[in-house]
């Protein structure tokens, strides 16, 4: 019998995998896989890699910038089933079969995504470290909005909420421009609505 404190070992549920300790002085492994940009990619990853990292390090794509990593300056947003995410925040193995968009998925240089031709038409970005986080999540922010889900600053949650200046300060708060291009980015994303041409 285990004395007072003891812990006694749960049964494994049939069919259940059970993770294998790494050996003492050795990171846990773990296979990931996941759809980035319509490839699927998989990953064999120590398990405390943030998506940040597995993004940038493990599949080169550094558009996703590392900018606080610590889930404050939005600079590593980026697209995950449909919701914008700060990937800094997040480790790569939470998300298995995955969808995620990152500004490289987004549009190219021959063939623009609506965003970012809205901001270079609007100059959006002047030091350009932000501009990849402030993108992706333009972009799913103005899906949230069509989709109905409120802010703090939508008036009538009975209403669909409506695309305006506000809305997108409020939405975007979580994006740091430290140039100050707050105005034109908020222009660009007026635009990609359709609400200012």
């Amino acid at each position: 019998m285990a004395g007072a404190g003891a812990c006694a070992a749960l049964p494994s549920l049939p069919g259940s995998p059970r993770a294998q300790p790494a050996p003492i002085g050795q990171p846990a492994m773990a296979r990931v896989a996941f759809e980035v940009n319509g490839d699927v990619r998989t990953l064999e990853l120590d398990t405390r890699t943030t998506l940040l990292d597995a993004l940038r390090e493990h599949l080169h794509l550094t558009g996703t910038k590392k900018g606080c990593d610590h889930g404050q300056c939005g600079a590593c947003t980026v697209i995950v089933d449909g919701h914008r995410i700060n990937a800094c925040l997040t480790l790569a193995v939470m998300h298995p079969e995955a969808r995620i968009t990152t500004i490289e998925g987004l549009g190219s240089i021959d063939r623009l995504h609506p965003m970012q031709a809205a901001f270079v038409k609007h100059d959006g970005f002047q030091c350009g470290y932000c501009t990849p986080g402030q993108i992706c999540s333009g972009v799913a922010m103005l899906e949230e909005i069509e989709s109905g889900i409120p802010s703090h600053v939508t008036s009538d949650l009975n209403a669909p909420a409506q695309v305006s200046e506000a809305e997108i300060r409020e939405r975007m708060s979580g994006n740091i421009c430290r140039c100050g291009a707050y105005s034109n980015i908020v222009e660009a994303m007026l635009e990609v609505s359709g609400r200012r041409a």
